[in-house]
């Protein structure tokens, strides 16, 4: 574990031990009803799919602040923040749910799944996501992928994988280097992301998407994600090969976050 990342994970832990807490309080919490299998929620929506039927697929991401840069926007109300994204025809969804560090609610994912229950636009939890309690957290709350980031769960990686799909959610993999790229094909990931933002050190260096993707077998979706701060930068990546970009500072900020969308793929 990295120093960047121990506090956050630290805090996560917590709240995972409040879950289980809750599940032992109520064995018939619905949380623990998905975790034994009695009640399935399949996805509805491919999130995976939605990554292969566009051109370029932009993941558009409703994120308050970030550990590097602070306060990004207030973000009041994410739900009308996720319809505008719509409307500039996003490929999906990404709402970052942790609360200490990012200011995101688990609230938020279930208010936006919710408000576009009637679309065809999937959502992604995007958190720091270890354990099966969260995944089946995830599948109630609505989420119909997560994100799995390797730097946190090294070599456990692909039982998270398997856990997931056994829940029926789809999964994006987040790596950063070489070594946990390796991991994530190993483990099975039919969708990776590669994070532009080192995780120990917080920085961006653009070209770690460019130099990893090479390495990425053909049939697996890619995905760049982080430091895309204009559309020319997202059109880029589509050039060398990725399949998608996940956009979250640039479009909070964006003075018309649905414009910035469409420019990403010169609608």
């Amino acid at each position: 574990m990295t120093s960047r990342l121990e506090p956050i994970i630290e805090h996560k832990k917590i709240e995972i031990a409040a879950l289980y807490e809750q599940l032992k309080e109520n064995p018939e919490h619905i949380i623990a009803k998905v975790l034994k299998g009695e009640l399935v929620r399949p996805s509805q929506k491919s999130f995976k799919q939605a990554l292969r039927n566009s051109e370029l697929a932009v993941i558009a991401e409703i994120k308050r602040r970030s550990p590097s840069n602070g306060p990004l926007a207030p973000i009041t109300d994410p739900v009308s923040l996720a319809k505008t994204y719509v409307s500039g025809k996003a490929s999906a969804i990404s709402i970052l749910t942790e609360d200490k560090f990012f200011n995101g609610h688990i609230d938020d994912l279930i208010q936006v799944a919710q408000a576009l229950h009637e679309t065809s636009t999937p959502i992604l939890r995007k958190d720091f996501i270890f354990d099966e309690i969260q995944i089946a957290e995830s599948i109630v709350a609505g989420a119909n992928a997560i994100l799995c980031i390797v730097a946190v769960l090294g070599k456990q990686t692909k039982n998270l994988l398997d856990r997931a799909r056994s829940l029926g959610i789809d999964v994006l993999v987040e790596v950063i280097e070489q070594e946990e790229l390796e991991i994530a094909v190993e483990g099975g990931a039919e969708i990776i992301g590669i994070n532009n933002r080192n995780l120990k050190t917080f920085e961006v260096d653009t070209q770690r998407s460019m130099q990893l993707i090479t390495n990425i077998p053909d049939h697996i979706i890619k995905v760049a994600a982080s430091g895309i701060s204009n559309p020319t930068i997202a059109k880029e990546y589509y050039r060398a090969g990725f399949d998608a970009v996940l956009i979250g500072e640039a479009l909070v900020k964006a003075p018309s976050p649905a414009d910035f969308i469409r420019a990403c793929r010169d609608e």
